[in-house]
């Protein structure tokens, strides 16, 4: 969210900006205990958390470090003030107030700024609930199993990883039904059922208000015998309400950061977004296409949560059929995050489904699955199908913790790209479909038979788009260059030891020597 400078010409406008309540981060100097606290990381991260930093090689520094509670303390007892919620990783928290009041704060010795919500733009109003769903009749089993067979997750599960030892958190409005429904009495009895937290009321009563999320939870984690199987139907879960379905406002930002930075303490794995944020009740603090750069509090958010390992899935929003605005919704723009588009039964785009680009140009959706009549299993324990991007996000956040189950090393970036090589659309991408309908058989295939034992002294590197290859003992007669889909690209015999990448697109290829006696992995950026 850009920074907004406010210039005080006219009593005038003093007045009007006092009369409202508003919307603001305010940012701290700094964190007095951090040394002791990465001293310690036991102390601020769960052993979970801090092994899965470890196998992905993601360093800890001061975004993981506890805020300051005396600072936010004082924050609370100023006049004026309503505090809502804090962030560790910006080190700020949300407050809502008058302007005068929330300006004074400044005078705080530990405030290092404070940014309001209200950008001051003209928005064009967009009159459409952004994940609205039109629910069919009861649908007969049968059909439940295309979502799965379309992205073919069936063969990543039939090779037996169905989510086990993942964890997923669900970000949502509500979770009504999740605690009695026989469709969750596998996950409960499986103590898959880990808990969660409402950030909107600040407490743990999460098997309420909107039923979104316990239909979103139910395409992944749902089981009913003959009837129905998510896409992740053996992983555990953290609910977080960070939606309130009964406002639209900005704070509802900065709950789904805090529940992010939560999960991120627990050691999940695997986030899913199926929300997205844009028009607010007020004009002002709405966003706009131009800020679909990254920019806002919770794609800055998201773009964290990525950094420190999250595998974060967000739906890209359902604004496709509005002329005036057709594209994605934050987080759905952050850097890092999994944005997932909608298509029909019959792999045709959704016409509701968000667009592409970002605002800085970058391809969303990322993929796309099933969100026209996808099945799930409704908050009063039946067999419904419904429509939306909220509804395609869990399909492949489930199939991502699947494959997170079968390679716990592999970073989530290095997992995104191999789904999105495995996509129908991966050698055109576009700002539709981004690059199409994953296959995860193939990805699963792929990644089995990725690397071979290499020799102890054998060394490659690739800079400047150039690999070069020091084979050590072992005598290269031959090196092949091959996409991820098994298609030769570049092919040599002459034995030379460097290569020219330069006519190969961004993504990952296998290097293949001596006719695959030999193999390693290479990412081209």
């Amino acid at each position: 969210m850009k920074k907004i400078i406010f210039i005080v010409t006219t009593l005038l406008l003093v007045g009007e900006l006092s009369a409202q309540q508003l919307h603001a981060w305010v940012y701290f100097t700094d964190k007095p205990q951090e040394q002791a606290f990465l001293d310690n990381p036991t102390t601020m991260l769960t052993q979970r958390a801090l092994d899965r930093k470890q196998r992905h090689g993601i360093t800890l520094d001061e975004r993981d470090v506890p805020m300051n509670q005396t600072y936010v303390a004082t924050i609370k007892q100023q006049t004026g003030i309503d505090y809502r919620t804090q962030s560790k990783w910006n080190n700020c928290v949300h407050v809502v107030g008058q302007f005068e009041d929330i300006e004074a704060l400044n005078n705080l010795d530990f405030v290092e700024r404070v940014d309001y919500a209200d950008q001051s733009k003209s928005a064009s109003q967009i009159e459409l609930n952004q994940f609205k769903e039109d629910l069919d009749p009861p649908l007969d089993y049968g059909s439940a199993t295309n979502q799965i067979e379309m992205i073919a997750l069936d063969e990543l599960h039939d090779a037996g990883h169905i989510g086990t030892d993942v964890i997923i958190a669900v970000t949502d409005s509500g979770f009504p039904g999740v605690d009695t429904n026989t469709a969750f009495e596998q996950m409960r009895s499986n103590r898959n059922l880990l808990g969660g937290y409402d950030f909107v009321d600040g407490d743990e009563s999460i098997y309420g208000n909107n039923f979104h999320g316990a239909r979103v939870l139910s395409i992944m984690g749902a089981s009913r015998d003959t009837q129905f199987e998510g896409s992740a139907p053996d992983a555990s879960y953290y609910l977080y309400r960070t939606e309130d379905e009964t406002s639209e406002t900005p704070v509802e930002m900065s709950y789904w950061v805090a529940a992010a930075e939560r999960a991120d303490s627990l050691g999940v794995d695997v986030v899913n977004v199926s929300l997205g944020y844009l028009q607010f009740a007020n004009d002002n603090e709405s966003l706009t296409y131009e800020d679909m750069n990254g920019s806002s509090f919770i794609s800055r958010g998201a773009e964290i949560a990525a950094a420190k390992g999250l595998l974060v899935v967000t739906s890209a929003g359902n604004f496709g059929r509005v002329n005036s605005y057709p594209y994605i919704a934050a987080p759905a723009d952050a850097d890092g995050v999994f944005t997932i588009g909608s298509v029909t039964a019959n792999e045709s785009k959704s016409d509701f489904s968000s667009i592409g680009p970002t605002f800085d140009g970058r391809i969303k959706p990322d993929v796309v699955a099933q969100g026209s009549s996808t099945i799930l299993i409704n908050e009063s324990d039946d067999l419904r199908s419904g429509n939306g991007t909220s509804y395609s996000s869990p399909v492949i956040a489930g199939a991502m913790a699947s494959l997170v189950g079968a390679f716990p090393d592999r970073t989530p970036q290095e997992l995104m790209e191999a789904v999105r090589q495995s996509a129908t659309q991966a050698d055109n991408p576009d700002n539709q479909l981004g690059y199409g309908i994953p296959d995860f058989g193939a990805v699963f295939n792929t990644l089995s038979n990725d690397f071979v034992q290499q020799p102890k002294d054998f060394k490659y590197y690739v800079r400047s788009n150039i690999l070069t290859i020091v084979a050590g003992d072992i005598s290269v007669s031959k090196v092949s260059i091959f996409n991820l889909q098994g298609q030769l690209l570049l092919n040599n015999a002459t034995g030379k030891s460097s290569f020219d990448l330069n006519t190969l697109s961004s993504g990952i290829y296998i290097v293949a020597l001596n006719d695959g006696l030999n193999s390693f992995k290479i990412v081209i950026d």
